[in-house]
């Protein structure tokens, strides 16, 4: 069958193609998505655009939902909308504080991989006791989770 010149059972695809966080309750975690994202002062393109962030995978608190706009905080506290497509749920964190290790275990005495700065962005996987697994481009191990911004103070995440 057509409708308007689509046939329904694409847009039954589409539909079911929505991202999981698209319904998810805040707060949740999400990343940058894009090269350039505007963060607006409110739920509309017609709101004046207050940053423009150009660092994908940069992380970022979803803190509201509005249709398709989400009112997100970043890193330095900084809150404001922006448009669902310009976000994933891929996780990232932002190191915090001073230098810090990644470690090759989640213990504090395990072997040192690498030294990572307070600004770096990385993908994090397998949270747990207060420990997080992340990777900067390929470059892992495991960090505190009080170094980075991007989980919850003792969130599990696989």
């Amino acid at each position: 069958m057509r409708l308007g010149g689509w046939i329904v059972p694409g847009i039954v695809a589409l539909a079911l193609a929505v991202p999981a966080f698209a319904q998810r309750k805040p707060p949740y975690w999400v990343s940058i998505d894009v090269d350039k994202a505007h963060l607006r002062s409110g739920p509309g393109r017609n709101y004046p655009a207050s940053w423009l962030y150009k660092r994908r995978d940069l992380p970022l608190k979803v803190l509201d939902i509005y249709g398709e706009w989400r009112k997100v905080e970043d890193p330095g506290g900084t809150q404001g909308w922006m448009l669902r497509n310009f976000l994933d749920e891929r996780r990232t964190a932002i190191v915090v504080g001073t230098v810090t290790e990644l470690r090759s275990a989640p213990q504090p005495d395990a072997h040192i991989n690498w030294r990572v700065e307070p600004g770096v962005v990385g993908r994090i996987s397998k949270c747990a006791s207060n420990w997080c697994r992340f990777d900067v481009g390929g470059r892992a191990g495991y960090i505190e989770q009080s170094h980075i911004w991007g989980v919850e103070p003792g969130e599990v995440v696989d």
